[in-house]
């Protein structure tokens, strides 16, 4: 596996990150199903754009966030990061403007984990609101036997279930299963891994189903209730080592 939004003149299809409206609430889908949705740079752009987008809809009660073709994501694309493209100098920037965005925004999100999210993807994941993960589904913050950082994985592992599950994940770094990953607090539901997107959709539907307003309300509550600065929770630098790291297998 790798350790693993949009040209305005891209075609839909060919865009790395496709916005979906429906009656109230709207997917988000990771679009490189040919590259097991692997991350770069101008997807990470693209993702923020679109969860700014939907957060500044008032009319969007909740977003799914997925990938494409039934599998969530293998994180960071080291063959396009590695090859010399221009993003790659400020990948870092891109990935920690995504995250902020995912924090800050003001509908809950749904991530429906289908299959795998392998280190950098593993924090997109667990920047869900709800997460529902398939039975075969597992996460993996494997970046310390590449010798790469994960600021994203520890800010948002911190934020979810504090320093004893972060150990337990990233100074390990295996695969943790979708039961493990219940029994840690990380993940809210495992159904079939058929079942994956649809019940993810459920929650999206049933939040937009409330009284106008009340899932963001909701969310604004709970987020009042932390005292952080994201602009510094989610500071981290670039990780050297990953411009040289042979992909995760």
């Amino acid at each position: 596996m790798m350790d693993d939004m949009s040209s305005t003149e891209a075609p839909a299809s060919e865009s790395p990150v496709l916005i979906e409206r429906h009656d109230g609430w709207a997917t988000v889908t990771l679009n490189r199903p040919e590259r097991r949705n692997a991350i770069t740079g101008p997807m990470m752009d693209a993702l923020a754009d679109a969860i700014d987008e939907l957060s500044a809809d008032g009319d969007v009660a909740a977003i799914v966030l997925r990938g494409a073709e039934g599998a969530f994501s293998s994180g960071v694309d080291l063959t396009e990061l590695q090859a010399g493209h221009p993003w790659a100098s400020t990948f870092h920037l891109s990935l920690r403007r995504a995250h902020i965005a995912l924090y800050l925004c003001a509908c809950p999100i749904v991530v429906a984990l289908e299959r795998y999210g392998i280190n950098g993807s593993a924090a997109l994941a667990l920047s869900g609101d709800l997460v529902v993960a398939g039975e075969g589904a597992f996460l993996q913050i494997g970046e310390i036997v590449m010798g790469a950082r994960m600021p994203m994985n520890a800010a948002w592992v911190r934020l979810k279930a504090g320093e004893t599950v972060l150990a337990r994940m990233a100074l390990i770094g295996d695969r943790v299963v979708a039961s493990e990953l219940r029994s840690l607090g990380l993940i809210h539901d495992i159904v079939a891994d058929d079942a994956v997107a649809r019940s993810a959709e459920a929650h999206a539907e049933r939040l937009a189903s409330c009284p106008e307003g009340s899932a963001r309300q909701i969310k604004a509550d709970i987020r009042s209730r932390q005292d952080l600065d994201p602009e510094e929770w989610f500071a981290g630098p670039g990780s050297p080592a990953l411009l040289s790291a042979p992909q995760m297998r």
